[in-house]
């Protein structure tokens, strides 16, 4: 029953991978789509209006 510094030390597996479409680290391995881009989870692009460069 230790929930501290020896639960932490179990957390060795990556949650990011580089991803295909937009070669950001940004690719959940376990969720299999990527955060920056929706990869897998849209045809389109994620973006925002409020997110544009100016």
């Amino acid at each position: 029953m230790t929930k501290g510094t020896s639960s932490l030390g179990k957390r060795t597996k990556k949650t990011h991978i580089i991803c295909r479409r937009c070669g950001k680290h940004a690719f959940h391995a376990r969720k299999r789509f990527c955060a920056s881009c929706g990869f897998k989870k849209t045809a389109s692009r994620r973006g925002y209006t409020w997110a544009k460069a100016h």
